[in-house]
């Protein structure tokens, strides 16, 4: 018994082998995950453990009943024989992985092919090999974690539950009395211990992997962060330098380097002397990568390089993307294909994802740096020097003269300016708001021009509430002044109408200056026009604002006779 013992251990080599194969097969690789397989995958399954258990039979021992005595190998039986297997293993594993579907279709291809051997206990045994499955699905618990106790008990009681199939079943009866008391115990515990063995290395080997998986997770993000600050300056010849040097530290490659879409940015470590940064790209496959976005390994002979005895081999193309548009490629260089691993590949295409996202970050806050700066040069077009150092003089002469009128002027001033600083930060206001600001803004330009100037408002208050984006009424007021009537000697005449027509509302405003040129009347909302007096921004904002908030059919539309005046208006819903 101790000697069928030790036999019967010894072929668990086979088992070690067998598991390490099973790491390598995706569908199995999502069993001992417990995550869900396919019909497909569970096929595959069945199969793969069906021959797992073939393979246990065969590697079985023999042994005949009558003389009592153990052959190495099991090929065929007599009728006398029967086999000491590790059969067992292979379909308990299936059950326990995958649940009863895979175990008890394990347990038929093993079962069935034990029974075609022959033998006193085929029947049984091939009996014993479905109830293997069915008990094996029993303990199968999906989401939760197997351990080693529960295969190693299932594996233990179904060879027991075997042994006594074996009593019930095989006949003569003496010979399965014998046959159990020789083998029982020894493929109780040899299968029993083996069925865990197999779940151990399984996991260890999953384990290791994980690991180092997590390894180079660590050493990507590392990377990222002693990049990211470089990189917020976006791809430059400086940049690229300094990030392909902070990562030819962490990795094992023999260079590192980074282009853009022309040229070579930055080129450190070996082969430097005629790998230069400003060059123009060469390799075809670097050209590939910037057409098809896809990381690719070069040769030797793909690296074309003209140098004879450059000792580049190999080399790992990465893209370098902004929002799915290839900009660049990381590439990393090695001796010889061989050096490249599967892990090394996915530290690499690791690390150029998060490089790419670090740019297209840099690219963004760069983006949003210019919006601010637009949006100041657009406040400050609004607010101009020259109507702040008026509005100030104006309120100093009228401090001796009129206390109470340069009051009035300096609380409107503050609630002016007041306006414009909300207007950066408040998308939308109502009509009433945007009158209160023209209000203010027009009582500082009352006074400047004295008697010279004077303001109507026709505004149906019900319409008051109407949302309207903000600062949208005042930079119109302010255009028709400084454009229109400015040039007037007296009976200057700003009219401002708000009033409902239908369902909509209709804004405008009007003065009896100048008039507009035909040929500059249509430029005047379309386009940033060039002014003397101004920026040329306040209508074409104002309209831009209308288009991409309102709609087309709220834009500005303007009227205009030369010398007769002009009338800016849009209409709101």
């Amino acid at each position: 018994m101790f000697v069928l013992f030790l036999t019967m251990l010894e072929r668990l080599g086979i088992i070690v082998t067998v598991a390490l194969i099973m790491t390598r097969l995706p569908f199995f690789r999502h069993m001992i995950e417990r995550n869900e397989i396919s019909r497909k995958q569970q096929y595959y399954a069945i199969l793969f453990f069906g021959a797992f258990g073939i393979i246990g039979t065969y590697s079985g021992i023999t042994f005949d009943s009558t003389s009592l005595q153990f052959d190495r190998w099991a090929y065929a039986l007599g009728n006398e024989e029967a086999i000491a297997n590790s059969r067992v293993i292979g379909i308990i594993i299936a059950g326990l992985l995958g649940g009863y579907k895979v175990g008890i279709g394990a347990g038929l291809l093993a079962g069935i092919h034990r029974y075609s051997l022959g033998g006193f206990t085929a029947l049984s045994c091939g009996i014993s090999a479905i109830l293997a499955g069915i008990l094996s699905g029993f303990f199968y618990r999906k989401k939760a974690r197997l351990n080693l106790s529960t295969a190693l008990f299932v594996g233990a009681l179904a060879e027991t539950i075997q042994m006594l199939v074996i009593l019930l079943i095989s006949r003569p009866y003496n010979q399965a009395l014998q046959l159990v008391e020789a083998i029982g115990l020894p493929m109780i515990v040899a299968n029993g211990v083996g069925s865990a063995i197999f779940l151990l290395i399984i996991r260890n080997v999953l384990n290791e992997e994980e690991k180092i998986g997590a390894l180079q997770a660590q050493k990507a993000l590392r990377l990222a962060e002693q990049t990211l600050s470089y990189l917020r300056n976006g791809l430059t010849l400086k940049t690229a330098d300094v990030v392909c040097r902070i990562i030819l530290k962490e990795v094992d490659a023999l260079a590192i380097s980074v282009t853009n879409q022309e040229r070579i940015l930055a080129h450190v470590g070996m082969a430097d002397n005629h790998h230069k940064a400003n060059q123009k790209i060469q390799t075809t496959l670097t050209k590939q990568v910037l057409e098809n976005g896809k990381l690719t390994i070069a040769k030797q002979e793909d690296i074309q390089c003209q140098e004879k005895n450059c000792p580049l081999g190999a080399a790992v193309i990465a893209p370098l993307k902004i929002r799915d548009e290839t900009i660049g490629t990381l590439k990393f260089y090695f001796q010889s294909e061989k050096d490249i691993s599967y892990l090394v590949i996915e530290l690499i295409r690791g690390l150029s994802s998060l490089l790419s996202n670090q740019l297209e970050i840099a690219e963004a806050e760069q983006a949003k740096q210019l919006a601010n700066e637009a949006e100041i040069k657009a406040l400050q077009a609004q607010i101009s020097p020259h109507f702040l150092f008026n509005s100030l003089n104006i309120i100093v002469s009228l401090i001796r003269t009129n206390p109470d009128l340069a009051r009035k002027l300096l609380l409107s001033l503050s609630q002016f300016f007041r306006k414009n600083l909300t207007g950066t930060t408040t998308k939308w206001t109502t009509l009433e708001e945007e009158l209160a600001h023209v209000r203010a803004y027009l009582s500082i330009e009352e006074a400047r021009f004295v008697d010279k100037l004077s303001v109507e408002y026709d505004v149906d208050h019900q319409a008051l509430s109407q949302r309207v984006p903000t600062l949208t009424l005042q930079p119109i007021v302010e255009n028709a002044i400084k454009h229109g009537i400015k040039d007037l000697d007296k009976n200057c005449l700003i009219k401002i109408s708000v009033r409902h027509k239908g369902t909509s509302i209709f804004v405008t405003i009007e003065d009896n200056g100048k008039g507009i040129e035909l040929s500059r009347l249509n430029s005047l909302v379309k386009s940033i026009v060039e002014s003397k007096q101004g920026t040329g921004f306040g209508l074409y904002n104002v309209n831009r604002r209308l288009l991409l908030m309102l709609g087309e059919e709220s834009t500005l539309r303007i009227s205009s006779k030369l010398n007769q005046g002009t009338a800016v208006s849009f209409k709101v819903k």
